[in-house]
């Protein structure tokens, strides 16, 4: 039996027909226009007649010597009556209608394809083809009427495939060697405790199409344990790629690491990290035009070749690989890696090329099919804030101003039509007052609308007559058309709201507070999900946010570090309450820092709620508790990222070796021990230096956390409180405690990283000792003790001397 290989209509034709420059200017429809295009599809498609079939499934399936491919898409509608078939390919576009005078050639393409199928299937002599456009802000329609006969149809249809069998070809052949090495693949190191089992409940989770939660201290060897599994389910042919998700460069890195372990071991994989345009670029400064860079000049044609010859020569596309391929072959290096994530097995990328409706990759999940996709979602915990963010809009009514002020002599409608925004906006500001929430903004919607338009327009006839677009004006369309299209989303779990800023500026914000039902309709693209953190307490807090669907398996690994090599001591006496903060209680914080890190020599972290906070103490642990023989430093809000690795880099020998790969100031080091001092870093709790940096042994023996994490009150903090109260939850876990326990848990994570580690935790807040708090603390925390400024000292250094 041949191998089969599947591709959509629209992958198809948009990869082998593509041609020219890549032009950022001149895309004036953003990639989020997706949402608002299905609800014109299913606007024209109900307007239709009775001989008017919509959303008809095609596949056509075509055999080759070593394979079959199957097509397979859905024509948006089919018309047959007295003047024959006509397929209709319906496009949705932000472009003024007068100003197209052709379909887009890769549209037209997608129509043909449709009507190629249709007329084998049928076995008709001729097909109509109608192209209907339409404005997604005026709803105004546009067609373009085509007729051909089969014959034309097959030849055209034919050409296509035979472009396209080379790169199935490729496929097949690189499936069964990739699978081949699967069969035989062994994990690569002895299991550690509860690790088998780790792995095994991933296996499941995919084997049964569902979701996973999964909490797993420091040296469980999490993203081996869930990556091995899922590799080994490839090979079953339970899933046809992986998605690696992270929040940060320094976990990519881990799983990019990972993925090189296991080729070590035997595996034939392709594995691409995608990164930021900004940090792949190769020019000084990213500009996506073909006037400013040679590599957009002229990519499309050039791409393909490029690609089919790094797929031939690269298993590891990392971005060093990527970039210096591209650099010689002259392609935009970030374009070239979407390219190859088409064709590697496993993508390692930020959370928003799978979620973010702006920036997501719609060649994977634009079609509205469900795929044989695993989403593998790292230090998940960092997802429920950025999927807030993701899923939220805002608008200044200043910027509208500006942007008239701009355009006020060369397109003095549209600056008009600024202005108009700006008198609904401040229509809202007076009656609204400094903050208002559940504001009605029928009328805001309407008239920004009818300016996005204009605004659209103003692009087209630029274009046409080769003005170039400053950025300033393109990133604040682009922001009116995300706002937009966040409207069309809203429901019930967002709320809107207005503020007067501090600056004196106007605000209106879309703000999701429960960004589940969006994560999940992006999760519900694939087969399974596993989200994992070694911080996902209390797990139900994160399933209600994060898929919304409490039957998902959840999963608590143990800790397979020995309890006793890590000392927890909570405080009785001290507080970072609002009420506490006197030079009192600074200096009682202070003075417990002294005791705890005189009790051993070497290296602690001490994490701080603010900046304000950690100065006031700062000022008086200098003035009262400062020694040569311990060397203190501070984190600044304003640190650069070469600062960030020298504050780093006092935790670390000398020697200390950088990977080249990691593009951020949280980078994997190697290290030895800085002997016969004591260091002490203050740092600030959430910050860069609490998540994501990795000191092994003796480079970090002590956290001191400072307060229970808890976020500043705020107007959004609020709304969060009042809006999970309403639905039964308990508001304040939801706004602030829970998130706040978060900080506080990944800060204690620095230390005891591997089996050799030993260290303390101090956490300096009475209500620490309450059980509310106490009941989000670790399994692992198994013995507690509780002291006192008059004991600290004793308590820690009975624990060092028991090692």
């Amino acid at each position: 039996m041949k191998e089969l290989i599947e591709i959509s209509v629209r992958s198809l034709v948009e990869f082998i027909l593509r041609s020219g420059d890549i032009n950022r200017k001149k895309r004036t429809s953003p990639e989020n226009a997706m949402l608002e295009g299905s609800r014109i599809h299913k606007m024209i498609q109900r307007r239709m007649g009775p001989d008017y079939r919509a959303e008809v499934m095609l596949a056509h399936k075509i055999s080759f010597d070593d394979f079959e491919l199957l097509i397979e898409g859905r024509a948006d509608g089919i018309i047959e009556d007295g003047s024959g078939v006509t397929i209709d390919e319906i496009k949705g576009v932000y472009q003024n209608l007068k100003y197209l005078e052709e379909p887009v050639g890769v549209h037209l393409a997608q129509a043909k394809v449709y009507a190629a199928i249709y007329a084998v299937q049928n076995q008709l002599e001729t097909v109509n083809v109608r192209m209907t456009y339409c404005n997604l802000d005026t709803e105004e329609l546009k067609y373009f009427h085509y007729s051909y006969t089969a014959g034309e149809l097959a030849k055209w249809f034919g050409e296509l495939l035979d472009e396209y069998a080379k790169w199935a070809q490729f496929s097949i052949e690189w499936a069964r060697k990739r699978d081949q090495s699967i069969k035989t693949l062994e994990f690569p190191y002895q299991y550690r405790d509860g690790q088998k089992e780790l792995a095994a409940g991933v296996y499941r989770t995919i084997y049964h199409s569902r979701r996973l939660f999964l909490e797993a201290p420091t040296g469980v060897g999490k993203t081996l344990a869930v990556l091995f599994p899922t590799i080994k389910a490839m090979g079953e042919g339970l899933t046809e790629k992986i998605f690696y998700l992270t929040a940060k460069t320094i976990t990519a890195s881990v799983a990019v690491d990972t993925f090189e372990l296991l080729r070590e071991s035997g595996l034939v994989m392709k594995a691409v990290n995608i990164v930021a345009r900004e940090k792949m670029c190769l020019l000084d400064e990213v500009a996506c035009n073909p006037e400013s860079c040679p590599y957009a000049k002229g990519h499309f044609d050039r791409v393909n070749d490029a690609l089919f010859e790094m797929l031939n020569k690269e298993d590891s596309c990392t971005r060093s690989s990527i970039m210096d391929f591209a650099r010689e072959r002259c392609v935009c290096p970030f374009e070239f890696a979407l390219d190859l994530s088409n064709f590697a097995d496993a993508v390692v990328c930020d959370y928003n090329y799978c979620f973010d409706p702006d920036v997501s990759l719609k060649r994977f999940f634009s079609d509205g099919v469900k795929h044989n996709y695993v989403f593998l979602i790292d230090e998940s915990h960092n997802l429920v804030e950025r999927a807030r963010e993701m899923y939220s809009a805002e608008l200044i009514k200043e910027d509208f101003l500006k942007i008239k002020r701009i355009l006020k002599e060369k397109e003095p409608r549209v600056a008009s039509a600024m202005s108009r925004c700006s008198t609904k906006l401040l229509e809202l500001k007076k009656s609204g007052g400094e903050f208002n929430v559940n504001v009605n903004l029928d009328g805001f919607f309407e008239t920004l609308r009818r300016a996005a338009s204009l605004y659209s327009d103003m692009f087209e006839e630029w274009n046409k007559q080769r003005i170039s677009i400053d950025d300033e004006l393109l990133e604040f369309y682009f922001q009116i058309r995300s706002f937009l299209n966040m409207a069309e989303r809203f429901d019930e779990h967002y709320v809107n709201y207005t503020e007067l800023l501090e600056d004196d500026t106007f605000k209106v914000k879309l703000f999701c507070v429960d960004p589940s039902k969006n994560l999940r309709e992006c999760l519900d693209m694939g087969r399974s999900a596993v989200f994992f953190s070694a911080t996902l307490l209390p797990v139900q807090y994160y399933i209600d946010l994060l898929s919304g669907d409490r039957s998902d398996y959840t999963v608590y690994a143990p800790s397979t570090f020995d309890p006793s090599k890590r000392g927890v001591f909570v405080a009785t006496d001290v507080s970072s309450k609002y009420t506490r903060r006197t030079k009192s209680e600074y200096y009682n914080i202070a003075s417990y820092i002294y005791k705890a890190v005189s009790a051993k020599r070497g290296n602690y972290m001490v994490f701080f709620p603010s900046y304000s906070f950690m100065s006031e103490v700062w000022d008086l642990y200098q003035s009262n508790f400062a020694l040569d023989e311990i060397e203190c430093i501070m984190q600044d809000s304003r640190m650069n990222e070469e600062e960030r690795e020298d504050f780093l880099g006092h935790f670390l020998s000398a020697n200390t070796a950088v990977s080249e790969e990691e593009a951020s100031s949280l980078i994997k080091m190697e290290f030895e021990i800085i002997p016969d001092k004591t260091l002490v870093g203050f740092c600030v709790l959430g910050g860069i230096f609490s998540e994501g940096i990795d000191l092994k042994n003796d480079s970090l023996i002590g956290a001191v956390i400072v307060g229970t994490g808890l976020p500043l009150v705020c107007h959004e903090r609020e709304i969060l409180k009042k809006y999970f109260d309403e639905k039964g939850q308990d508001g304040f876990d939801y706004a602030y405690r829970y998130p706040g326990m978060n900080k506080v848990l990944q800060a204690a994570g620095r230390v005891i990283r591997t089996e050799e580690d030993i260290g303390i935790v101090m956490l300096l807040d009475e209500r620490f000792n309450e059980m509310r708090y106490h009941k989000l603390f670790p399994r692992e925390w198994d013995s507690i003790k509780r002291v006192t400024t008059d004991n600290v000292y004793a308590s820690v250094n009975k624990f060092w001397e028991g090692r």
